[in-house]
Formats: structure tokens, C-alpha cells, sequence
């Protein structure tokens, strides 16, 4: 059976599979590489997913959420159309939708996937990861983290051996990585990132910007409205990458504001998270232990590197111009591509060796010695170890006839466990005996896939425990297995309806962001096109969504949104 590359991505998602002449990208039924990572449920109960759930976020806001991704690891969610839905089971359906594209290009199942996850993401946050694979029919093979993927496609696209700086700045995330590659070993030095900083923070800064000139509150506008002014702020976002202003109309709290925003404007703005941005590149560089002059390239990859102001970031930090890869958007997909190249032992990957970091310190909570009133942390995997890694520790008790020992679990750099991320808990028993006679030993190991299993044994009775901690935010097996039956009850529409359904999302979208002559036209063309539609019934209605499709296309040239 074959097994996919998979980037789940908080703006965009997309597939990808090995192939004898490399990894190769799969296109969605609209014949595109980039599936938008968004979800809409539509009138009649169907699931959209991709552009047509993109365009419902201005029409039907109500039915439709993205950029779901930042709330992984957590009980967040979005209820659409009466039902509420988790983050998981949002991305289990893109993940469907993009297993559905793979299996109608190969003509056959595919149930095991390399999938991608920030580099930053926390223990949780993975789970959480594998548990959307899983309600999606996927078995996860690797969860490779996102600046690996990209470096491992990088890496083989370059014939050059060195120290590589991946810099991967998506709709989400910031990840870095350090990468060294010597006799066809690539090896993940250290990584560092931010997961909560990425391109739809820079478009929020927009959106605030745009708020405060104009003496709106964003968190009092109407659901449709604030879609339409992130939509603005994006496509002004987009606009800035090429130019240096960049012109804007758009209704809010029922009048029409226009105006124009320069890209030093937009710079200014955005200081405080190019601030934000410093942290981990500074920290990753430090913890590989390398000059950043012996650094051999700096690769930006992410949508969001696309924007000036990154690229100058990295210039001035470095003393020179960064690397521009030439597919930003689809090198993480590739990468998890020649992963799932190398799990599947592919011939042309033979001289291929990939190690990897675990981003975390991974410790427990003990008393502190010189405070016993306060707690501190206990490392025993720290930061960038290459992995997969074993590690343990003895620890005694500290009270007298004390008849049990907690071992409470963390994830994170600071020094007091309760600023760190909690992964779970345990109790192992112990036979009463004074202070500091009975003891456990505490091994953690941490696997490719960034879970860490964790064994306690008590030293006197020998008595042993393992256990793999689900986060309280996290699904109970119980729980993913209900929900998996309750996602497969929801049909998908017909992949023949597919371009249908986004060319009507699309002119909804439009007429929703027109006014006057401009809304009529579009009215017009696409109750034309429903008609059109009904009349032909069963026959090939690809020259009609040409026509369509070309109709919005000059639409679009002449009332640009």
C-alpha cells in the first residue's frame, strides 16, 4: 500500500507521493495542488472542504471556520450548522479530502500517511495531530516535523554538503531548524520555533490597523463583515509583497471606507512580531553550537516568507540575503513525500540516513531543595537531544512514611514546572520508610514521532508501570471511536460536483463583497449558470464552468474585490 506525504497546514494543505523521478504533488479535484484548510457544511448537510469552504467564510460564516490548526491540542472548536466540532475532526476532514485525491489519482486505497507538524508543536498538540489522522482512516507512519520535511527536500534538490538555517514561516507557525549534511546523513542540529506566529498574524495586524484608522471595534462587527476585512487585510497583505501601497474599499459597520496603506505602514505594525520572529532563529543557532558564519545557507520556505519584511529580517541578522526556495508553499509537502519515500525503503532513497531533534525539554517536577515550598523542574531529555532517546533518573522520597511517589510530567524550557506544559501524571506506591530510603526509577523515551512514553519502577518492590499520557484535552480512545463513526456518517458531495460547488461559492463570495451595477452582474451570471446547470442534468459540464469560471475571471479584472 502506498504511503502519502501529507503538510496540514493552517492556511493550506496539501499531499504529495514518492515516486520513481521524486516526490510528486497530487492535485485536488479543482485541479490544484493547494487545498485551502478550511470547512463548510452546506445547506443540504454535505461537507466542503478546500476553496469552496474558503469563499462560504465571507457568505455563509455560520457553516464555515479555518485556520482550525492553532487550536490542536486543545478542547476549542467551531460549531457549524448546529453541530459543534473539535479541531481534530476538522482536520480529519481536509485529511479525508486529501486521501481522497491521492486514491483517485492512484486508483487504489491509501491507509498509511507521513504527516507534518510544526516543529513547536507540544505533546498535546501531536496527539491531537495523530487522532485527526486517525478519524480520518489514516495510520500516521512518522510525524515529521515541518522544517525536517523541508530541509530533507531541500537537502535533496542541493548537491551541496553544509550547515543549512530552514526558516519555515507558514499560515500558523515559525519553525527553524539548523541542518547539517555530510556524506548523505541529514542531520537536525537544533530546532526552536513559535506556535502561535505566522502569516494570519501578520494579516491581523491589518486588520487592526484598518480597525483603529477607521474607529471600528473589530470584535462588534457583524461575522460577515469581519470575514470580509480579514479577507481585505490578506489580499492587501498579498498586494504589499509587490508593491509598495496598496489601495482599499470595503464596507464595515455599514459604510463604505476606502483608503491606502503603504508597506512601511504595514512594517511599522508589524514590529512586534518580527520581534517575535528573532527569538527562535537567535536560539536555534545558539543551541547547535555553530558561528552563524559558518552557516552555508539560509532557506526560507512558508507562504508567509514571501512578505518583504521577513526577508529583510533574516538580511539584517545575518549580513546577507537568504535563500528563496522556489516552491515555499509545497516544500513541506514534498519533504513528508521523500519521508514517506523513506519509510517505504524506496531504492532511489537507499544512501538516504534523516535524524531529527526533540524541540522540548522533557523533565518532571520535583521539590526544590533550597525552598521546599516550591517546585522546579527535573530534566531528563533536554532540548534538541537527537532522537529517538532514552533517558532516566532515581528519585526518593522526601517526607517520612511517605507511602507514594508522584511523578507529575512536563514539557518546556522554564524553570518553575507549573509556566511549563503538563503531559500528565503518575503514582507509584512505596513501602513507608523514613525520608529519602525508598526511591523509582524514571525513564522517558522519546520516539521519531515526538511521543514519549515514560516507565517508573520502584527500587525496593520492583513494581513497574509504562504509560503513553493522552492530555486532558485530548479525545479518549472511547471518544475517537464515536466520533469516527459520526464523521463517516457525513457525506462528502460527489468529486464530479466539486468544481460546481466552488464556482458557486466563489460568485456568492462576490456578490457578498459587490455593491450596485457590480452585485447585479454577478446575480445575473450566476443564476445563468444554475440554470445552465439544471438544464444539462447529467452531461459533461466542463465547457460550462470554463465559461463560467471565465466570466468571474474578467469580473474580477474589471470590479476588482
Amino acid at each position: 500500500m502506498t504511503i502519502a506525504g501529507i503538510d496540514l497546514g493552517t492556511t493550506n494543505s496539501l499531499i504529495a507521493l514518492w515516486t520513481d523521478s521524486g516526490p510528486e504533488l497530487v492535485a485536488n479535484a479543482l485541479g490544484e495542488t493547494l487545498t485551502p484548510s478550511a470547512v463548510s457544511i452546506a445547506e443540504d448537510g454535505a461537507v466542503l472542504v478546500g476553496r469552496a469552504a474558503a469563499d462560504r467564510l465571507i457568505t455563509h460564516p455560520d457553516r464555515s471556520v479555518a485556520s482550525f490548526k492553532r487550536w490542536m491540542g486543545s478542547s476549542a472548536g467551531a460549531r457549524l450548522a448546529g453541530r459543534f466540532y473539535r479541531a481534530e475532526e476538522l482536520s480529519a476532514l481536509v485529511l479525508r479530502s486529501l486521501k481522497e485525491d491521492a486514491e483517485a489519482k492512484l486508483g487504489e486505497p491509501i491507509g498509511e500517511a507521513v504527516i507534518s507538524a510544526p516543529a513547536y508543536f507540544s505533546d498535546p498538540q501531536r496527539k491531537a495531530t495523530l487522532d485527526a489522522a486517525r478519524l480520518a482512516g489514516l495510520t500516521v507512519e512518522r510525524l515529521i516535523n515541518e522544517p525536517t520535511a523541508a530541509a530533507l527536500a531541500h537537502g535533496l534538490d542541493s548537491v551541496e554538503e553544509g550547515r543549512f538555517l530552514i526558516l519555515d514561516l507558514g499560515g500558523g507557525t515559525f519553525d527553524v531548524s539548523l541542518l547539517h549534511k555530510f556524506d548523505g546523513v541529514m542531520e537536525v542540529r537544533a530546532s526552536a520555533g513559535d506556535s502561535h506566529l505566522g502569516g494570519d498574524d501578520f494579516r491581523d495586524a491589518l486588520v487592526a490597523l484598518i480597525a483603529r484608522r477607521h474607529g471600528v471595534n473589530p470584535d462588534k462587527l457583524a461575522r460577515t463583515e469581519l470575514a470580509r476585512l480579514m479577507r481585505e487585510a490578506e489580499r492587501i497583505k498579498h498586494a504589499l509583497t509587490a508593491e509598495d501601497r496598496a489601495a482599499y474599499e470595503i464596507e464595515l459597520a455599514g459604510e463604505l471606507r476606502r483608503g491606502e496603506i503603504g508597506r512601511a505602514e504595514f512594517e511599522e505594525a508589524a514590529q512586534p512580531l518580527l520581534r517575535r520572529m528573532r527569538a527562535p532563529i537567535e536560539r536555534t543557532v545558539s543551541d547547535a553550537r555553530v558561528d552563524p558564519q559558518t552557516i552555508d545557507q539560509i532557506v526560507l520556505v512558508g507562504g508567509a516568507t514571501r512578505m518583504p519584511m521577513a526577508r529583510a529580517l533574516v538580511a539584517r541578522l545575518f549580513g546577507r540575503f537568504p535563500l528563496i526556495h522556489p516552491r515555499p508553499d509545497h516544500v513541506v509537502g514534498l519533504g513528508a513525500a521523500v519521508q514517506a519515500g523513506l519509510k517505504a525503503r524506496h531504492a532511489a532513497l537507499a544512501d538516504v540516513v534523516m535524524t531529527d531533534v526533540c524541540p522540548f525539554t522533557l523533565g518532571i517536577s520535583v521539590r526544590d531543595p533550597s525552598a521546599p515550598d516550591q517546585r522546579t523542574m527535573s530534566p531528563l531529555i533536554e532540548r534538541n537531544a537527537v532522537v529517538p532517546i532514552s533517558r532516566a533518573g532515581r528519585y526518593y522520597t522526601v517526607s517520612d512514611n511517605q507511602t507514594g511517589i508522584v511523578i507529575e510530567v512536563f514539557q518546556g524550557e522554564n524553570l518553575r514546572p507549573a509556566q511549563n506544559v503538563k503531559i500528565g501524571e503518575l503514582r507509584m506506591p512505596v513501602p513507608p520508610a523514613p525520608a529519602g530510603r525508598e526511591g523509582v526509577d524514571v525513564r522517558f523515551t522519546y520516539d521519531v514521532n515526538g511521543a514519549l512514553e515514560v516507565e517508573v519502577v520502584a527500587e525496593t518492590t520492583g513494581q513497574r508501570e509504562r504509560r503513553v499520557f493522552r492530555n486532558e484535552a485530548n479525545l479518549s480512545l472511547e471518544e475517537l471511536d464515536r466520533r469516527f463513526l459520526a464523521l463517516a456518517a457525513i457525506k462528502a458531495p460527489p468529486r464530479d460536483q466539486a468544481e460546481n460547488r466552488a464556482l458557486i461559492a466563489r460568485a456568492e463570495r462576490l456578490y457578498a463583497e459587490s455593491l450596485g451595477a457590480a452585485r447585479e452582474h454577478i446575480k445575473r451570471l450566476l443564476g445563468e449558470f444554475e440554470m445552465a446547470l439544471a438544464e444539462q442534468q447529467l452531461r459533461d459540464a466542463a465547457a460550462l464552468r470554463g465559461g463560467f469560471a471565465e466570466a468571474l475571471d474578467g469580473f474580477e479584472r474589471i470590479w476588482p474585490t
